[in-house]
């Protein structure tokens, strides 16, 4: 994991696989922050939705007792913003997954995903 120090905190980058990593010992919430079409075309398996949209109206989620809340998006922009933004809103920590889901897709990492014709997962 890359930090920087900002004016407003710390911000961390995660890879994909520190993220894959930190879920299987229950250690990250993922938090993806793309519209619910694409959550719902593809997306990390256990990754909770909170689109970026909402993020004015929604509270952004603190850590959870020994959990990071990292953020992603489809590249790494919009995840970047959020954490930004969570930043500004106090946290003194906030994260962020470089290069989103398509990093982690091209890390040939798990994802769920449904065939848009039929509505069914692919695969099954």
């Amino acid at each position: 994991m890359r930090t920087e120090r900002t004016e407003r905190g710390t911000l961390e980058t995660w890879t994909p696989e520190e993220v894959r990593a930190g879920m299987e010992r229950g250690e990250v919430v993922l938090v993806d922050v793309r519209t619910p079409q694409e959550y719902a075309l593809e997306h990390v398996p256990g990754a909770l939705l909170m689109p970026m949209q909402e993020v004015g109206e929604a509270v952004i989620p603190g850590d959870p007792d020994g959990q990071r809340v990292v953020f992603h998006c489809a590249a790494g922009a919009r995840s970047g913003k959020v954490a930004e933004v969570a930043l500004a809103r106090g946290r003194g920590v906030a994260a962020h997954m470089e290069g989103g889901f398509g990093a982690w897709k091209g890390a040939k990492l798990p994802t769920v995903a449904i065939d848009p014709a039929t509505g069914a997962p692919k695969g099954a």
